[in-house]
């Protein structure tokens, strides 16, 4: 029997081709990249985290983080403000405006899915409602190497 980490790593990147795709047909009037709407959705997960910490969570250099906030920041969709005691540190948090445009993707995504999972043979939708949780051990799994700086 041969590895499935090969197929497994083919899948999960057409995957994301095909969600990303059906995504933008799904709200062509969406003009937020996906880098932008990744860094919302980390800031939804992580409301107050710091631009360094969301540098890390996202494995993107600082002063890329530094140019999106900026970005979104002008769009209304973030806003900055002091870290706590220290005035010296920035938190970040998504406006009403930024949190209603994750829902909005997040929403569009799981459409997608339910639309697509209609198409699908109920033995095979079984399977893939079953395999949710595994998947989800993997994403951590994944996170940990990514954390650790070990690439594999």
């Amino acid at each position: 029997m041969t590895a499935p980490e090969p197929a497994l790593a083919d899948v999960v990147a057409r995957l994301r081709r095909a969600m990303r795709r059906a995504a933008r047909t799904a709200d062509p009037d969406n003009t937020l990249s996906v880098a932008q709407l990744e860094l919302l959705s980390c800031l939804f997960e992580n409301p107050g985290a710091r631009p360094s910490r969301i540098a890390q969570l996202l494995k993107l250099a600082p002063n890329s983080v530094t140019t999106m906030v900026t970005g979104l920041r002008a769009r209304d969709l973030v806003t900055r403000t002091s870290g706590g005691d220290d005035r010296r540190t920035v938190a970040l948090e998504l406006t009403d405006t930024g949190r209603a445009a994750v829902e909005r993707w997040q929403g569009h995504n799981a459409a997608i899915l339910a639309a697509a999972l209609d198409g699908v043979h109920p033995a095979w939708r079984h399977l893939i409602a079953a395999a949710v949780p595994a998947l989800n051990e993997l994403v951590g799994a994944i996170d940990a190497l990514a954390e650790s700086g070990q690439p594999h």
